[in-house]
């Protein structure tokens, strides 16, 4: 057992209902200060294998408490989320360094928020009902079976939760398998489905390097679905190894999201939210890291977008002053660092930032570039940290012709003061969620997912129950009796 700022977090598996040890570890160490927080159990393709055999033989029995008996599961699970959100926060914060004010406030509970979603909307599913043909005919939800779930070092409690909640609502068993780089607070989710008593293998958690533990979990023959996030670059590898058992994948896959600021938008609140992207420095896919502004307001846009950024305070996550928070690791501070310089080489001009600040540490200072061109490696392909590119445009269509110039299709933000506008533009842009002057507000019935590179499949609402079921037809000969 591990001790974390006082608070006990085991570093082994949960599989089955027990912890379990490996005989090789890896460091979780905190992106704060580089320090030592636990040495984790890293899994091979034994313990994917022992971990997938509980879910398989858990199955049968979850799935058959339908919709009614799993939902007494889920909510005591979400009371208890609830009632450990300062346990929670204190070690998240640590282990991934996102502001711990905003875990306390928001961000944790939204966990125990999306188990209670995903339990009433299980219960409140109505089966299609319609007759033609002479039959009656109805669709039937049936639980898929064990489903693989991988997440994402920023917001690991988060994501986690809002994967698994539609997999077991759904009558899913799950194998979740956390990032290295922050697993910590998912650990502590095990322990709580064990208090909210869950039967052995409903719920396990492996932990490991996702080039093994990763591979071995989506590749296994008796997974029978694949939930993952992360880069498209390991979307892909997982997409392969899911089709190699012809096993439905469903993957949000990072973002280049413009920020597109029309001339008749409320620029003040336009700049201060185009600031507020280098929040938990940057490290969210669905920030508007491209800003997109209209040419007539480029100056004013511009010199309301520095003092705001200006405000902003690097330190310790831990403290309420603190806007931004270090990187998640060194090596990602590099590759941010990596991004910089070969813009800065490329000729794209870093108008602020663009260096460590001298607090040292795993910061990065707030940066806007200004590319020489769209085609920019800065533009056109994700940072994951506090960079953002800044563009002009001369038109609406020019604007709306930028910002579906990437790959990418996770998000957008749009600001304006015309309905029409918000309405045509909002349409026009290729993203899976469009926000208009607003961000970051979010419906857990609505469906997410990103267009592109940005991921497949839908998340959200029924969109993540169907995807977790296997949908039946069943039809009956009218007239059909005893």
């Amino acid at each position: 057992m591990s001790t974390v700022a006082g608070i006990a977090v085991s570093p082994d598996h949960w599989i089955g209902g027990r912890r379990v040890a490996s005989g090789e570890r890896f460091e979780d160490r905190s992106p704060i200060d580089e320090r030592l927080l636990a040495e984790v159990a890293r899994a091979g393709e034994a313990e994917i294998d022992m971990a997938v055999a509980a879910a398989a033989e858990a199955f049968p029995a979850w799935a058959a408490l339908g919709p009614a008996g799993r939902g007494p599961y889920l909510r005591r699970l979400a009371d208890l989320i609830d009632a450990n959100v300062h346990r929670l926060a204190t070690v998240e914060c640590l282990d991934m360094a996102m502001l711990e004010r905003s875990l306390r406030a928001r961000v944790i509970s939204r966990g125990a928020r999306n188990y209670r979603s995903y339990a009433d909307l299980a219960e409140a599913y109505e089966e299609r009902a319609w007759h033609s043909n002479t039959t009656d005919n109805r669709v039937v939800r049936m639980p898929a079976g064990p489903a693989a779930v991988i997440t994402p070092w920023n917001a690991p409690f988060m994501l986690s939760t809002w994967k698994t909640a539609p997999a077991l609502a759904a009558g899913c068993t799950v194998v979740l398998k956390p990032a290295e780089w922050s697993p910590l607070s998912c650990s502590i989710l095990a322990d709580l489905t064990a208090e909210a008593g869950f039967p052995p293998g409903v719920f396990n958690v492996v932990q490991g390097i996702g080039e093994e533990a990763g591979a071995a979990l989506v590749s296994h023959p008796r997974v029978r679905r694949v939930s993952f996030t992360g880069s498209p670059e390991t979307g892909r590898l997982i997409g392969r190894a899911a089709a190699a058992n012809i096993v439905p994948f469903t993957a949000e896959l990072g973002g280049k999201g413009p920020l597109l600021v029309f001339a008749d938008a409320d620029i003040e609140a336009a700049a201060a939210k185009a600031a507020g992207q280098y929040d938990d420095a940057g490290q969210v896919c669905l920030a508007g890291t491209r800003l997109l502004v209209e040419e007539s307001i480029r100056d004013d846009f511009l010199e309301r977008f520095h003092r705001h950024t200006d405000a902003h305070v690097l330190g310790d996550p831990r403290d309420d002053r603190t806007t931004v928070s270090p990187l998640i690791h060194r090596d990602h501070l590099a590759r941010v660092e990596g991004f910089v310089e070969r813009a800065r080489e490329n000729g794209d001009r870093i108008v602020r930032g663009g260096a460590q600040p001298d607090i040292g540490g795993l910061f990065y200072e707030p940066t806007l570039v200004e590319p020489r061109s769209n085609e920019s490696e800065i533009v056109q392909r994700e940072v994951f940290g506090p960079v953002l590119t800044f563009q002009t445009f001369a038109s609406e269509e020019e604007g709306i012709a930028l910002a579906n110039s990437t790959p990418y299709g996770l998000s957008a933000i749009v600001y304006t003061g015309a309905r029409e506008r918000a309405e045509r533009v909002g349409r026009a842009v290729r993203a899976g969620t469009v926000w208009v002057n607003t961000f970051l507000v979010r419906d857990l019935t609505a469906p997410f997912g990103g267009m592109g590179i940005s991921g497949v499949g839908r998340e959200g609402g029924e969109y993540a129950l169907d995807f977790m079921s296997d949908l039946k037809m069943l039809q009956i000969q009218e007239g059909t009796t005893g």
